[in-house]
């Protein structure tokens, strides 16, 4: 059993020296948005990295289902790197870009209650045990591999048991992002006796009447997932600039995607080489301690992270993007018609209408059950209640 879980060890390469050959250069790093210069902020982007929340193989959780699995490693990855961008549009909803974990430092009470989310156990909402039994209703079966859409789909309807968080989860189809789609799904009405005779069709008309630049009353947070194919057999050259431009956007979360079978979680680059978070360790499974709270020294990644060229990436991924108010999307949609959409061969498309041979847009709403998520999702013959979705996968070997 050690030799079959040592081989998903990771393999580190010490990014430290990676920089140390770049450190007389003027070149810039982008993390999820943010740019460092590398000849001068070296240690900050080091600190912005590992301030990241991350997520590996597990082994010695309670048994997925009852029965199934007590360890994710070899067939896990892809969920992990799920995991890892959910949590950082959770951090950007409740503590902010800008926030950084420094180690035994005392945090917000909110990275506490994250991190919880994400614990290995059935009670958690975005828990292994959660994603791995959503994933029946995907036609993965518990212990097999995802693909970056399918992890998408988990998300999007996990997300409708997280009351707390209260994210609306938006997963593109098509390569199309739909403005008036996402206005409809995030428009929430206020309590107010204003608005007490209105729903949300009837507001986002209104919206819409007033022209673009009109807000909704209450934004809901967004978490925008686009699933792309960016060639056939391997990534087509000419996407890469515009998949670069993705890492600058300050809505950024990264992107999901990797190698056949092998998922990392890239959250940047330097020059043509991508950064990521390698989900490929297996570290033993940590609960919460008799005070409630968590030990996170092994959800920060405190070795340095590893590097790809671009032109490696498998074609099939999911970019991530979070926009915790309006305003916030409506940047995210000028950035990308200045910089996606001015390409001949588009990464994706951006449309101001839901198209008319689509099937109408629904906003996705908690199944109508009397047990909590956790328990609804036990039970996989529910899994009925949700739609099927067609869905990309990383090409297997």
């Amino acid at each position: 059993m050690e030799q079959v879980l040592s081989k998903y060890e990771n393999q580190i390469t010490i990014f430290t020296d990676y920089l140390e050959e770049y450190s007389d250069t003027d070149e810039l790093v982008w993390i999820l948005g943010k740019q460092h210069l590398l000849k001068t902020e070296k240690s900050k982007l080091l600190s912005d990295i590992s301030a990241r929340l991350w997520f590996t193989y597990r082994r010695k959780f309670s048994p997925i289902g009852g029965t199934g699995p007590s360890s994710d490693a070899g067939w896990g990855c892809m969920l992990r790197c799920g995991q890892m961008m959910l949590a950082q549009a959770l951090i950007c909803r409740h503590l902010g870009r800008d926030w950084n974990w420094e180690k035994q430092k005392e945090q917000p009470k909110e990275y506490q209650r994250i991190l919880q989310c994400f614990l290995d156990r059935k009670d958690c909402c975005y828990s292994i045990h959660q994603m791995a039994q959503m994933g029946v209703g995907e036609g993965k079966s518990i212990g097999e591999w995802f693909g970056p859409n399918t992890v998408a789909q988990v998300l999007k309807k996990l997300a409708l048991f997280d009351e707390w968080n209260s994210l609306a989860v938006y997963v593109s189809m098509d390569n199309t992002v739909v403005i008036e789609d996402i206005k409809k799904m995030c428009c929430v009405l206020p309590l107010s006796a204003d608005t007490a005779g209105e729903s949300p069709d009837s507001l986002t008309a209104s919206n819409q009447s007033k022209g673009t630049s009109a807000y909704c009353p209450a934004w809901k947070p967004l978490l925008l997932i686009v699933p792309l194919r960016l060639g056939i057999n391997q990534i087509n050259p000419v996407y890469v600039d515009a998949f670069k431009e993705c890492f600058k956007m300050p809505q950024s979360l990264g992107a999901l995607g990797g190698k056949p079978n092998n998922a990392y979680y890239f959250i940047g680059f330097l020059g043509d080489e991508l950064i990521f978070l390698d989900p490929h360790t297996t570290q033993t499974f940590v609960d919460t301690e008799e005070n409630g709270m968590v030990d996170d020294q092994t959800f920060h990644c405190l070795q340095s992270p590893q590097r790809m060229n671009i032109l490696n990436l498998d074609p099939s991924v999911a970019l991530g993007f979070f926009c915790k108010e309006e305003k916030d999307f409506d940047n995210w949609c000028s950035l990308v018609q200045k910089e996606i959409l001015k390409e001949n061969l588009r990464m994706f498309e951006l449309v101001q209408k839901h198209p008319s041979h689509w099937p109408p847009f629904v906003p996705p709403t908690k199944p109508e059950v009397t047990t909590t998520g956790a328990e609804f999702i036990d039970s996989t013959e529910q899994l009925e209640d949700f739609d099927l979705e067609e869905d990309f996968e990383i090409l297997s070997v």
